[in-house]
């Protein structure tokens, strides 16, 4: 049986999962990524064209419906994730949204939480038709036996997680074992049952783009629903040239199953203006379908506080100090 992608009512339509394909190696073995033309065109895609005034205000505000709003701190508490839910429920002042002619104040994606906080955020967000995501399998490194990490993602998908994030095994990746790395994911997306699931590479630590994108194919034939950039807690997190790799490996795998996996970059995405690099980059690889929520998500709640002044200024003119937007 299809299921519904959380946040699938923008577009109308109910998107299947993606059901996974047995490994295939020869996929996998014969990837090929030129470094040179990958930097050459990601370079291109802030510099082609430029979005202004009224057309930025409104590919901020769907930037707005794509983000996954998110806490992974070690002094998380109940009171803390329910203050980040209320900011998902409203994330824009109540005066902007009217200035904006907006029909109703606009969403989160989902908000993201380790999975002890996975019932509060349910608690906080119910009625809102706002998804609760849990990362899980020993999130950022990934370093427990794969029992336990099947274990914290059932306990995640108990507490009411609808989205799981989980850390792929970067040891598989160096050592080319790619069975292993299927055999792990396809048991966390059997684990997750009825909840999506992001498979996290930490692209920051898989050395080259070509493991990437190998490590992007191995991960979506084994059923994943999505396919992120990292974990936000490597030295260096989504960047461009990886998003376009991640992309194209999405879109090749479309091209031979049929299926539509979602993509979400995260992890140093901090500004307005990363919003538009990115959104630039999906129109221009997969097309206006990848601009929806159930397809493309960003990992970044610090991105809402510079979207917030930046559609302030729109309507007024005038930028608010940062602390005027907080979020939480």
């Amino acid at each position: 049986m299809a299921h519904p992608s959380p946040g699938n009512a923008a577009t109308g339509t109910a998107l299947p999962r993606n059901p996974g394909i047995p490994l295939n190696l020869d996929w996998v073995e014969n990837a090929r990524v030129n470094l040179s033309a990958v930097e050459r065109r990601a370079a291109t895609l802030t510099t082609r064209r430029s979005v202004k005034k009224e057309w930025q205000a409104a590919w901020l505000v769907k930037a707005i419906t794509c983000i996954d709003l998110t806490t992974l701190s070690g002094d998380d508490t109940p009171d803390r994730v329910a203050r980040l839910c209320a900011k998902a429920r409203a994330p824009l002042r109540a005066d902007l949204v009217a200035a904006l002619g907006l029909p109703a104040m606009p969403t989160v994606g989902a908000v993201c939480v380790y999975p002890t906080m996975v019932a509060p955020a349910v608690r906080a967000l119910a009625g809102s038709g706002i998804p609760v995501a849990s990362v899980a399998t020993g999130f950022p490194a990934g370093l427990m036996p794969l029992k336990l990490r099947l274990a914290e993602i059932r306990y995640a998908v108990e507490e009411g997680a609808q989205e799981i994030d989980i850390v792929i095994s970067r040891a598989a990746v160096f050592g080319g074992d790619w069975q292993r790395l299927y055999d792990e994911t396809a048991a966390m997306r059997e684990a997750c049952g009825d909840a999506h699931m992001k498979a996290i590479l930490a692209t920051g630590e898989l050395s080259s783009l070509r493991n990437v994108y190998r490590a992007s194919w191995v991960t979506m034939m084994a059923g994943a629903d999505f396919i992120k950039t990292s974990t936000g807690k490597e030295p260096v997190n989504a960047t461009l040239p990886v998003g376009l790799t991640m992309v194209r490996a999405l879109r090749d795998y479309g091209e031979a199953t049929g299926h539509m996996i979602g993509f979400k970059p995260a992890g140093g995405l901090k500004s307005a203006k990363d919003a538009l690099a990115w959104f630039t980059l999906m129109k221009e690889e997969l097309g206006n379908r990848w601009l929806q929520p159930d397809l493309f998500r960003f990992g970044a709640s610090s991105m809402l506080g510079d979207i917030e002044r930046q559609l302030e200024h729109f309507v007024t003119g005038r930028y608010a100090a940062a602390h005027r937007h907080a979020l939480a």
